[in-house]
């Protein structure tokens, strides 16, 4: 007998969400992957993070790879998108964490369109992960970089309201970040929907786990959420994913402690960068639509996984 390849077919799809000229989601598989079975109209897309302070306590590994820009964050975004090839730019406001530096809402927005006006790929800004600031954050960045579509996140449970109604006064969209759950991204998204903000305006942030700090429970949730929504049809589940991988990833002890205190670790140089990367594809594979990452060596690595599937 002849081999027939099995396919899955789901007839439902993943709602396509539009940021400045890039498209994410759009698929009916399982994940932007699976073009085996399926047309993928929109493949998953690679952000470099890129903060708006030079980081004090990213191993030197990490800062090796980006070099003498990152004291400038508007110099930091073009090395990313000119030399390293992203698809788009995540911009941290770290700066804005009321527990460290406190810069103001006005300053951080003044830096975001900054970055903006500087870059010709789509841009996505994260706040400090404080909810009451970032929404104060997130208000003024999405006044200040009106005329032009971004990602602002992440709205939460107790922010959803201020930064969702900056993506709906300035037509932007919105990142939805709640704690790995499948009922919790759902709640959060029909909290968004009374709101106003349609579905073609937000992505799932589904909180995200490392290699070996939780990225199997990430794995699991996300398959969940892209069953309900593509094998039930959970219209309030079929939002493409994004995933802060980067930070998740270089947070783990063994992406960064040295050789000399871990010999049997291997080599430091690569064992952050295959870390970061494993964590990426295993999420890729999950349904990530949006994997954001921190090493130029990392990009390559998943890039070259993902052209396996687009040729």
């Amino acid at each position: 007998m002849a081999f027939k390849e099995p396919v899955e077919k789901y007839n439902n799809s993943i709602t396509e969400v539009s940021i400045s000229d890039l498209k994410v989601g759009g698929q009916s598989v399982l994940t932007g992957i699976y073009s085996f079975d399926g047309p993928v109209p929109n493949p998953p897309k690679i952000a470099m993070e890129v903060l708006d302070v030079k980081p004090e306590e990213w191993p030197q590994t990490l800062v090796d790879a980006v070099g003498d820009v990152y004291d400038d964050p508007v110099k930091w975004a073009l090395k990313c998108q000119n030399e390293f090839k992203a698809d788009m730019i995540c911009l941290s406001l770290v700066s804005t964490d009321p527990n460290g530096m406190n810069r103001s809402a006005e300053e951080a927005a003044k830096t975001a369109k900054a970055v903006l006006d500087a870059i010709n790929i789509p841009l996505i800004v994260y706040g400090s992960l404080n909810s009451e600031k970032d929404g104060e954050v997130m208000k003024a960045v999405g006044e200040a970089c009106h005329g032009k579509v971004i990602l602002l996140g992440p709205a939460d449970d107790e922010n959803y309201r201020t930064v969702g109604g900056a993506s709906l006064g300035y037509q932007h969209k919105v990142a939805a970040a709640s704690p790995i759950d499948v009922n919790l991204a759902k709640q959060l998204n029909i909290l968004l929907g009374n709101l106003g903000v349609p579905l073609e305006s937000i992505v799932i942030d589904p909180t995200t786990g490392g290699l070996g700090y939780g990225i199997e429970y990430t794995f699991s949730v996300m398959q969940r959420i892209r069953l309900a929504a593509l094998a039930q049809g959970d219209d309030k589940l079929k939002s493409p994913f994004i995933n802060m991988i980067g930070k998740e990833a270089w947070k783990a002890r063994e992406a960064k402690i040295s050789e000399s205190e871990e010999p049997s670790f291997g080599n430091l140089a690569t064992r952050g960068i295959l870390w970061e990367a494993i964590t990426a594809i295993n999420l890729l594979i999950a349904g990530s639509d949006i994997m954001v990452l921190r090493h130029p060596e990392s990009v390559k690595l998943v890039r070259s996984f993902m052209n396996e599937f687009f040729k």
